[in-house]
Formats: C-alpha cells, structure tokens, sequence
C-alpha cells in the first residue's frame, strides 16, 4: 500500500478530474478508493486516509471478506494450509529444549512482522523481558475498548475507532501478556500497530523505521497515558501502591511521575563553564536513556591489515559522552557575566542512576547527502557494568549499587537506517534467546558478545554476585 504503492496509483489514476464539470454532490461522495488486506480483511480508504469501520448498506465488504475466506477454505488453497501446519508442527516440536538433561519447552512467542516492522517487534521483545517494567503492565486490569453490538467481535479497525478509544497501554498490555506463554509460535501485534498509527503519525506506513525512535515515541507515550485515569483510579495512586517502585522514582519527565520514569529514569548534572571570565552553569536534565558517540578513531572500518588495532569498547563511548569537552564555534555558550556568547566547555555528570540504564549507540550520522552507518563493533560487559567514576557523588553509592547486568540487546543488521532489519537478545530466567521476528531460538552468551548492539538494557544488580567490572 505504501512502499509499492500499487494500490495507490489506482487511486491517484481515480482522481484525475472528470470531463463533466457538471458533477453532483452525490457523485463526489461515492468516489472513495478502497482495498483490502487479504490476511486481516482490513479495508483500507486512500480518499479518507484511513481504516473502514462501516460497511455498505448491501454488506458489500463483508461479502468479500466472505468470499476470501470460503477461496481460503477451497480445495485451491488446501495444499498450502496443509504444508503451512507442516511448520507449524515442526516449530512446535523445535521448541522442545533439553535443559540439564531434562525435556522441558521453550515458552517464548515471536512477534509477526506486519510489513517492516522489525523495529517494533525488536524494541518489544527487549522490554518485555525487563521483569519489573513488564509485570507492571501484565498486572494491570483490562480495559475494554469496544461495547454494545460489535463488543466480542474481531476488531478489523482498531485504527478508525476515535482517539478517546484508542489505548496504547491497553494493546502493550495484551501484547505483554501474549508473550512468554507457551501457547503459540508467533503473535500478531496487529491491534498495538494500529493503535500506534493513531498516535504516532511519525510510524504510519509500511517503511523500515528506526528502532531508538520507536522506543523513545513508546515510552514518551506510555508516560503521558499512564498519567491520566485508569478504570476511575489515578495512575499515580496505582504507582504509589507500588512501595519500591515509588519510592526510588525521584525522577519526573513531563508530570508526574510513572512506572515508564521509576524503571528508565535517571537524572543528568550539565556542567557549562565560560573560557573567558570563567563562570560555571549547571543544570539538571532528566534522561530515559543516553545516546552515546562510537569516538571517531574507531569509526572507519578495519581492513585486515588493521585487525591488530584498538577495539572500541562501551567504557570509551561512556567516557568520549562524559569527558570534558570545548564546544565549537557554532554552539557558544550565552554567559550572563559576560552578556554575550562565549567559548565554553561542557562536561556531563550522571546525578541519579536509573533502575533500567538503556544505552544507545549513535550508529547513523547524517553526511552532506545521506545517513551513514557506523558499522564498528562496541565490545560490551555481560555483567557487572561500572557506572560509579560517572557518577557526580560516588561516594554516596552503596558497593555493589552501581553494577548492572545485561539483559537485552537490539540489533540493527544492514547498511542504512531506512533499510536492514533488527532482531533482539534477551535473557529470561538465565537463558539468551534470539528474536527474530517470529521466529525465537535458544543461544548462547558467547553469540551475544559478538553482536554488533545499537541499543544495549542493563538492569541495576540486586543481590551480590560476583566481581566482574567494565
């Protein structure tokens, strides 16, 4: 529909203005470009730019859904059903897993890709094995969207039905809560994607998206509706109830505050001082996550002449983000002493350290015509990821309070950000398994190491274990 547009150029030749000027108000009505989805029976309105929640007065569109079904059922078809159950018997059978010497299944659900849309799938599958961020969400009462005579149907047009009805929480919820089952090979996110179409009108179409994008607009949302009222009990009341969860959440991004800012939420001190009379600024910026530089010496890629030489690991990206640096000439500091702007240098402190520290390498950079990938690999800890000597106050830091864990990985696998594809790691009770899209296979800590990570989740270390640091 989107990126073939061969749906669309049929519209676009329906347009074209008719010879008869003399055309009724009722005939401009009906000329309304239609096509459907042949998987979901979604219709689709180029004219209205949107999904078709009503229906002909003859049910025309259920009488072709109708007729897709019935050529689904025909003799036509029964052989690629039949080769499809094939796989799927043998998904089912390959997600039997020997596990110390015992058979045991594999519980994980893939995420169907509804048209490029790895990106979400990737960012989904990673949040939802963040234990406390996930569980909040599954916990939560349903809500339910639709009543009256359509309630109980299959909801084709989550898309169409209002933004008073639409819920982002509602559809994360029921996405959450079909993962991690064991009751089927793959889900359809389809209801969350409409739903994000609705409110997120940076992801409508079918294009390759970026993945830090997407999770940022997820989370930024989530926040702004877990602020607002929830089956008559205040959100925040629902967080309060939350002791641990509350109690540590002094971070407030737009509002009060969430579960989104308790679990990501971390505070930055910026430090600007002047070179000239030497005045010092600060100011505190809360963060849901930190977008790092890959420093330029690891950029260009190594040929095999330079296999020998440095490797870029996440502390030099951490330092090269909090180092002290001089900023340039197009972005003079504007000191009050000296009511002009000035050379300065900058330098950034973390204040408060998040329970979930998301880290984002920056792998695309915009050159004079097109957006390069930085294509470098990032060594990485699996556990016991010092944050401490980036503190602003380390001394007021427990031992082990500024150790973190690894617990999922993005992957974006290609060459530019409007193409690829992004698969994800994640660990859940001790195991690595690799999302890729539907499909989820078991691995190992040595495969994930290797990975080439864009976006990197450590949670914050609990109990005491072990003594491994970055």
């Amino acid at each position: 529909r989107y990126v073939n547009g061969h749906a669309k150029k049929h519209y676009e030749d329906a347009q074209i203005p008719m010879t008869n000027h003399k055309k009724t108000e009722k005939q401009e009505k009906v000329q309304h470009t239609v096509c459907m989805d042949c998987s979901s029976y979604s219709t689709y309105c180029y004219r209205c730019d949107d999904f078709v929640v009503n229906d002909t007065k003859l049910g025309l569109v259920q009488k072709v859904r109708e007729h897709l079904q019935n050529l689904e059922n025909s003799a036509f078809t029964s052989d690629r059903h039949r080769k499809r159950k094939l796989l799927e018997n043998s998904s089912l059978n390959s997600k039997l897993l020997k596990v110390n010497g015992s058979t045991t299944a594999l519980c994980a659900t893939g995420l169907r890709n509804l048209g490029n849309t790895c990106f979400m799938n990737a960012i989904l599958q990673s949040l939802s094995n963040i234990q406390q961020f996930c569980c909040y969400f599954k916990e939560l009462p349903a809500v339910e969207l639709r009543n009256g005579k359509t309630a109980g149907r299959r909801t084709y047009h989550t898309r169409s039905q209002g933004d008073n009805n639409v819920s982002l929480v509602e559809e994360f919820r029921k996405t959450l809560c079909a993962l991690w089952q064991g009751s089927q090979t793959a889900f359809s996110p389809e209801s969350l994607f409409y739903v994000v179409w609705k409110i997120m009108p940076n992801f409508r179409g079918y294009q390759q998206q970026d993945a830090h994008e997407f999770m940022r607009y997820l989370l930024d949302h989530l926040h702004l509706e877990l602020q607002g009222g929830f089956n008559g009990v205040s959100r925040s009341v629902i967080l309060q109830d939350n002791s641990s969860l509350a109690a540590s959440n002094k971070c407030c991004i737009n509002g009060a505050s969430t579960v989104v800012t308790a679990i990501f939420g971390g505070v930055l001190q910026n430090e600007v001082n002047c070179l000239i009379c030497g005045t010092e600024s600060r100011k505190f910026d809360p963060f849901l996550d930190l977008s790092l530089d890959i420093p330029s010496q690891f950029r260009n890629k190594r040929t095999k002449n330079q296999e020998s030489g440095p490797m870029c690991t996440l502390r030099d990206c951490l330092r090269s983000f909090t180092d002290l640096e001089e900023l340039d000439e197009t972005e003079l500091y504007m000191c009050h002493k000296c009511k002009k702007k000035q050379k300065s240098t900058k330098k950034f402190w973390i204040q408060k350290l998040p329970k979930v520290l998301c880290l984002h390498l920056k792998r695309f950079h915009w050159t004079a015509y097109l957006r390069n990938k930085v294509d470098t690999y990032v060594e990485f800890p699996l556990r016991g990821l010092d944050m401490k000597c980036y503190l602003l106050e380390p001394e007021n830091s427990g031992p082990e309070s500024c150790l973190y864990d690894l617990v999922a990985v993005v992957v974006h696998h290609g060459s530019g950000v409007g193409s690829g594809h992004y698969t994800a790691y994640a660990a859940h009770e001790g195991r690595w398994f690799h999302f890729n899209d539907s499909t989820v296979t078991l691995t190992d800590e040595e495969t994930v190491v290797k990975a080439k990570a864009y976006i990197l989740f450590y949670v914050e270390r609990q109990a005491k274990s072990g003594s491994d640091k970055l």
